[in-house]
């Protein structure tokens, strides 16, 4: 089972989310069975780490991210990847957009998926620290609940 998470640059959200995911999964055993990863649908971070204050929330949370680099969403990710799931609608639309019509990945937004309070995970990138620290929770909430899918699909 391989699944990306993206968000608009991939130095906020979506590196969150993969790091989260990859943590859960861990923990779980199941980190071998399951590949996951996370790209920016803009190029502008490519080749990046995630934002400081995005490393620095995640870390007091236990979640290491400096080793992440941004990188931008290709057409050979929607053949190489089962699900492919959006931080925002934005972001969903464009990776319809891109999707080549080919294949089987299933694209969704990630809170919307679970039914959270939110479709949208916010973009932190323009706030405060109260905004990374949301991203954390909504995130956290969401992997729980993808952990379990994930677990039913294995």
């Amino acid at each position: 089972m391989r699944i990306l998470f993206v968000c608009l640059g991939n130095i906020c959200r979506s590196p969150t989310a993969e790091a989260v995911l990859r943590h859960k999964l861990n923990e779980a055993g199941l980190a071998g069975r399951i590949e996951v990863d996370s790209a920016g649908t803009g190029d502008w971070h490519v080749g990046k780490p995630p934002d400081h204050r995005t490393q620095m929330a995640a870390r007091q949370r236990g979640y290491e991210l400096s080793m992440l680099r941004g990188r931008q969403v290709s057409a050979e990710d929607f053949s190489r990847f089962d699900l492919i799931l959006a931080m925002d609608g934005s972001n969903l639309s464009h990776l319809r957009r891109l999707h080549p019509g080919t294949g089987t990945v299933e694209l969704d937004l990630l809170l919307r998926r679970y039914q959270l309070a939110l479709d949208d995970v916010p973009d932190p990138y323009y706030g405060g620290a109260e905004g990374f620290e949301q991203v954390l929770d909504l995130i956290e909430q969401a992997c729980d609940a993808l952990l379990i899918e994930l677990k039913g699909r294995l």
